[in-house]
């Protein structure tokens, strides 16, 4: 051996711990140098105090304390059956135990009480790994009991976030009056207004008698401002529970009345409802609906822009090739209206209607317009779709308007328009449709502010942005400029020019900014180009700012923001 070579060795030997406790759980088992017999409800198991005392704070305290059961012989457990104290014994001298569905309660009971914080956690984890909707409301009491704070946790965000299942459970049914309150109430719950009162009303009919002196405080619970208009009328206005109810009724009064009222200044009398849908329920996306993609081909895509993950999606596309129609988003679905169909070469003007639903991603027909119309304008607000001018069959110059009641699904005449105009960009504030330029029959445009005034609550189209002062529109087209329109003083204010000039562009307000998407630029030796640009227009800072390309250049396509609970949507 050399002078460098060590003249000591450290062994440490890696399998005798194992080995003793395997060796200690036989001498327990065969009844060997065991010195405590721990009781429990009808079972008696011979221990080692020294292993259990090494196994857990409460074992140790108990036998290594001033405690008279550190000398009994014999020590009782209460509130642990035999079974599980089985496992628990197995686990300490094996450090093994099978943790199931049907024990794992039990487990955590057990261990909890005998302060097992490792295998606490791992039935924790187990339990988190098992969670459905339709067992983690069990799990939130589970965890209030023992004061699991994790499980709580991923329990609350999983009842809120898949409410749709969790409301079908049978757990929800026997939920106390206090503890749905809470559920309902929670800014966080991710899902529809009508669901929420089908919920509660399902709840109280589980024990009509015993609940129904509950109603008055669920009911307070739905944001009605949020229900579907058809859905309030039809169903929560003649519910027998809710007309039994003078609170409700009244209620629900107030919340028609802001709804349906047909004036712009509500009564004092009548109190706001809440402000905001929730917080995660309702999300907005931007749309962009047919018009002429590459090669000036007229498409049948639908692209919804998601604007949390900057990404395009297709939904499915229009039931036939349309072009000129126009297109606005009414209560979570989207209108197609008239339009020239592509569908044969003689490019029929239809009157035709098409809504696709974004959480069935499916079209249907709807109930078609009076006039068949294209190159027409549409607008949507609350109940109504309001379609405007247009080319009709003829090809004469529509002057007529005609509105659509989406809760009787029906058409209407309207007042005319003064002039008729091709392509206006529209709006709608305080009781009037404003119609802002267009083309005439020979396509110049027209230097024209017209108004109308119909009687319904104040509305935006998806053309303009109402922004800092609450009475200007924002108008964007045909050439660079953005130009500001103050309703009450009926004066213009400059805002930032877009980076070229822009037309048959398509344009609408999401989170309070513009968006343009698309359509068509003249360049500096005035040649036309299609476009595949997305800008962003902040009327705080007055700037505008890139969002990428589309997908494709587009023109002639229509653009709306939908509001939404994106089921299937990332």
């Amino acid at each position: 051996m050399d002078g460098n070579s060590c003249n000591s060795l450290l062994f440490h030997d890696k399998e005798l711990s194992c080995d003793l406790l395997r060796d200690l759980n036989k001498l327990r088992e065969a009844g060997l140098l065991t010195d405590v017999i721990i009781c429990t409800d009808d079972c008696e198991f011979p221990c080692h105090r020294n292993v259990m005392a090494s196994s857990s704070p409460y074992f140790k305290a108990m036998f290594c304390s001033n405690f008279r059961e550190s000398i009994q012989e014999r020590v009782t457990l209460l509130g642990i059956d035999s079974d599980t104290f089985r496992q628990i014994i197995t686990y300490v001298y094996t450090g093994g135990i099978l943790i199931t569905v049907n024990n794992v309660f039990h487990l955590i009971q057990a261990s909890s009480l005998l302060q097992y914080d490792k295998l606490i956690g791992t039935c924790l984890k187990f339990l988190q790994d098992q969670m459905t909707p339709q067992n983690c409301l069990s799990m939130i009491c589970l965890s209030e009991l023992f004061s699991l704070k994790s499980l709580k946790e991923k329990a609350r965000h999983m009842a809120l976030k898949c409410f749709k299942e969790v409301s079908l459970s049978e757990d929800l049914k026997e939920l106390s009056v206090s503890e749905l309150l809470d559920y309902l109430g929670d800014d966080d719950l991710y899902g529809e207004e009508e669901h929420v009162f089908e919920t509660l009303m399902s709840w109280i009919r589980h024990d009509v008698q015993g609940r129904k002196c509950y109603l008055q405080e669920l009911f307070k619970k739905v944001r009605l401002e949020y229900v579907h208009p058809m859905f309030l009328f039809h169903f929560i206005a003649n519910d027998p529970l809710i007309q039994s109810s003078m609170f409700c009724r009244t209620m629900l009064e107030s919340a028609c009345r802001v709804i349906f009222s047909l004036n712009s200044n509500i009564s004092p009398d009548v109190k706001p409802m809440w402000h905001s849908p929730r917080r995660f329920s309702h999300q907005e996306f931007l749309i962009n609906v047919g018009g002429r993609k590459d090669s000036q081909q007229t498409t049948r895509d639908v692209l919804l822009y998601n604007e949390r993950s900057n990404q395009w999606l297709r939904l499915a596309k229009l039931p036939l090739r349309l072009h000129k129609a126009t297109a606005v988003s009414l209560h979570g679905s989207i209108y197609v209206l008239g339009g020239l169909s592509m569908a044969n070469k003689d490019k029929t003007v239809t009157s035709g209607v098409y809504i696709l639903s974004l959480k069935l991603n499916q079209w249907r027909i709807g109930e078609p317009m009076l006039v068949p119309r294209y190159s027409h304008q549409s607008i949507g607000y609350r109940n109504y779709i309001f379609s405007i001018g247009g080319i009709g069959e003829k090809q004469e110059l529509l002057n007529s308007v005609e509105r659509f009641d989406s809760i009787y699904n029906t058409w209407g005449t309207m007042a005319n328009m003064p002039v008729a105009v091709l392509h206006p960009a529209v709006a709608a504030k305080d009781q009037r449709i404003y119609l802002f330029g267009g083309e005439d029959v020979m396509q110049n445009p027209v230097r024209l502010i017209q108004g109308a005034s119909y009687q319904f609550r104040s509305m935006l189209s998806s053309e303009f942005y109402c922004g800092k002062p609450k009475s200007w529109l924002f108008i964007a087209g045909y050439t660079k400029r953005i130009i500001a329109y103050d309703v009450t003083k009926n004066t213009f204010v400059k805002c930032a020019d877009m980076k070229d000039r822009r037309m048959h562009h398509g344009a609408t307000v999401m989170q309070n900014k513009i968006y343009v998407t698309g359509g068509r630029s003249l360049t500096v030796d005035n040649t036309i180009e299609d476009s595949d640009s997305f800008d962003c227009y902040d009327p705080v800072t007055d700037t505008w700012t890139s969002k990428g390309k589309l997908p494709n250049t587009l023109f002639d396509h229509g653009c709306l923001t939908l509001q939404c609970i994106p089921t299937n949507l990332k």
